[in-house]
């Protein structure tokens, strides 16, 4: 409830890591967000100070970034932000991880070709013909005792 949400542009710095795990999928990569500014001086922009995070993904959503992205590739990720700080080998380490809710191409920098994966319950069942919605009842051949309407109670 109290969770602190964040949206990150950057770029993909490591080549996401897939992992089968027995509650399910899980994928990692490091993200570098550069900020960027207008100096005035040089009239150009100029690149800031770069911030890495660990983006952490679950389930069917590690499966998909694990096969969609790769480094150098412009990303917006959407998370839960997760700050820890840890001490190893006698100094102290902070780290910034972001749990992904959702991973997607920065479409301002390039394009995608977007491709849905398939379901395993959609993919058994043989698609459904789409009914024609043109027809008007009158046209339509006799209905069958099936298709009879309920006589409807009058009270």
């Amino acid at each position: 409830m109290n969770e602190t949400m964040i949206c990150a542009v950057g770029n993909v710095a490591t080549q996401p890591v897939f992992r089968d795990l027995p509650n399910g999928a899980s994928a990692r990569f490091r993200l570098a967000v550069t900020a960027r500014y207008w100096d005035r001086e040089k009239s150009a922009w100029t690149d800031g100070h770069t911030n890495f995070f660990t983006v952490w993904a679950n389930r069917q959503l590690a499966s998909n970034a694990s096969a969609s992205l790769t480094v150098g590739d412009p990303v917006v990720v959407q998370g839960r932000l997760k700050v820890r700080t840890d001490v190893r080998e006698g100094q102290n380490w902070t780290s910034a991880d972001i749990d992904a809710v959702a991973i997607g191409h920065d479409l301002a920098r390039g394009t995608a070709a977007f491709r849905r994966t398939g379901r395993a319950e959609t993919a058994a069942s043989p698609p459904q013909p789409e009914p024609n919605w043109e027809t008007p009842a009158a046209e339509s051949a006799a209905p069958s005792a099936e298709q009879q309407p309920e006589p409807a109670a009058v009270a």
